[in-house]
């Protein structure tokens, strides 16, 4: 179960859809999907003139939310969603 509130502030307070933000001075493209259910929810981040991208899924179970990074760590992703400034 994840723990991090501000991690789940964060990440809930993005917007569905496709947007523009910057991380540590970068701009990314980024997309967040929710399933149709409310109970999934993916976003994929890639930075514009560069090789960064960041991926994830969070489900939120009955039990509480669940980060499942895809193939890198949890902390890059937490550090991504808390520290994003949207455009």
């Amino acid at each position: 179960m994840l723990k991090n509130d501000d991690f789940l502030n964060s990440y809930n307070t993005l917007p569905t859809g496709s947007f523009f933000g910057f991380f540590k001075e970068a701009r990314y493209s980024v997309t967040r999907t929710l399933s149709a259910d409310g109970k999934r929810s993916w976003l994929y981040a890639e930075e514009l003139g560069g090789h960064n991208h960041i991926s994830c899924n969070v489900y939120f179970l009955d039990s509480g939310a669940r980060l499942k990074p895809c193939e890198m760590p949890e902390g890059k992703v937490i550090d991504f969603v808390t520290t994003l400034k949207l455009e």
